[in-house]
């Protein structure tokens, strides 16, 4: 036998409940305030219960520490954000799914907390949307994990002068991850989400492809989950159009059909991220801006300010035209700037895998770039590519992600750059 405690804050008020646990089973209830009592419910049929809010969420944040369920072939982990791509997803899984929430954490001096996927009001989205449905949400608080995998390696790359993308490393390690796990624990079979993208078999390998709605494809977000762990995740939208999601949360009349599209970097909170590192610690002091040459340009109040490709901030007049940022130099604190023509890259190392034996594919550096043709060369630690054309504003900490027609082929992390 076991008591589990869990309490919740909203608007000042706060709440607690506590249960006492023979097994899965909750044998005796502390909760007032809900729809039914608690008593002879498994975790599994508690986590359905509705009633106060507050009394909700603070029944929540005791079941998630303790959550368990028997395996049932037929149940679906959904993965839920609060959003209309994951309600729909908890739509097309069936009667024996299980919504979870990861609340993460965000920055508390962000301007807009209530459009990341992560937040308190996300997450009471997203409770509510599988309550509505009668359906199990289980709610896990990750803030301090998620803190030490993404954000501290977010604010510690900037600082080496790199250009590091959160949501590959989140979305590739470190959610994905936490959710398989849940979902072994909650006994479903597999794990579905909200994402826009496609599982195909290519050489005898499952491997992830563009969705059928290429302006919402997320393969590239996505493209660092090990292929090893694709048999047990189900993408729903995949075939979907994204007036077609938005069709059938409203034919449901579920009530965040209508709701706005998430931040990207969630933890950020609606913040510029320079403001962030700022106060995450990156200290911003005057170093000089110098052309390739190392002839002084002008100065500017911190290289972590600055990433390549860079036009506006530098506040440097040229008689040859617009400059960019190039590069920075993190040792010395310097940006170094020139011309367009100069941030063109003819070939790139990265440090990440091939999943497929390829000699030519097209590279995506950035989610809404793009795709460039390229040789690739495997490595020790990855890959080299060699771009056809010119790749331009290529950063260290890119994720380089490649595809062989719309299969995701390899992917990695620039670690350099050459002009040659």
């Amino acid at each position: 036998m076991r008591t589990v405690f869990g309490d919740a804050t909203i608007g000042g008020e706060w709440a607690s409940v506590r249960l006492r646990l023979q097994g899965e089973r909750i044998i005796e209830a502390d909760a007032d305030g809900l729809e039914e009592r608690l008593e002879g419910l498994s975790l599994l049929e508690a986590a359905a219960v509705g009633g106060e809010p507050l009394v909700v969420e603070a029944l929540a944040a005791a079941i998630g520490q303790v959550f368990r369920a028997a395996l049932d072939p037929e149940r679906v982990a959904v993965a839920m954000s609060g959003g209309v791509d994951s309600a729909v997803a908890l739509l097309e899984a069936g009667p024996k799914a299980i919504g979870v929430t990861l609340r993460l954490w965000l920055d508390p001096d962000g301007p807009d907390s209530e459009r990341a996927c992560c937040s308190p009001d996300a997450v009471r989205l997203a409770r509510a949307t599988c309550h509505q449905l009668g359906l199990p949400h289980v709610t896990l608080d990750l803030r301090e994990q998620f803190c030490r995998a993404v954000v501290e390696p977010f604010v510690r790359s900037y600082a080496a002068g790199q250009t590091p993308n959160p949501c590959v490393r989140c979305n590739g390690s470190f959610r994905f991850d936490r959710l398989l796990a849940f979902a072994r624990r909650a006994g479903a079979a597999r794990l579905a989400t909200g994402h826009y993208a496609r599982l195909v078999e290519r050489q005898g390998k499952l491997l992830l492809a563009r969705a059928r709605d290429h302006e919402k494809d997320q393969s590239y977000m996505l493209a660092a989950l090990d292929p090893r762990l694709l048999d047990r995740l189900w993408f729903p939208l995949a075939e979907l159009e994204k007036s077609e999601t938005r069709g059938r949360a409203a034919a449901a009349e579920l009530a965040v059909a209508k709701r706005p599209e998430s931040q990207e970097a969630c933890f950020l909170a609606g913040a510029d991220y320079r403001d962030f590192l700022e106060r995450r610690g990156l200290v911003a002091s005057r170093g000089e801006i110098v052309d390739e040459g190392g002839k002084h340009l002008g100065s500017h109040d911190g290289y972590w300010r600055f990433t390549p490709g860079q036009r506006r901030g530098l506040g440097i007049a040229s008689s040859l035209g617009p400059l960019y940022v190039l590069r920075t130099r993190a040792g010395k604190n310097l940006v170094v700037a020139g011309p367009e023509p100069a941030l063109a890259r003819r070939s790139v190392s990265a440090r990440g895998k091939l999943y497929l034996p390829l000699e030519r594919v097209q590279v995506k550096l950035r989610y809404r770039s793009p795709a460039l043709p390229a040789e690739v060369e495997p490595t020790a630690v990855g890959f080299r590519l060699r771009f056809l054309e010119p790749a331009y504003a290529v950063a260290p900490g890119q994720a380089a992600v490649l595809y062989d027609d719309e299969v995701v082929a390899g992917f990695g992390l620039v670690t350099s750059a050459r002009t040659t």
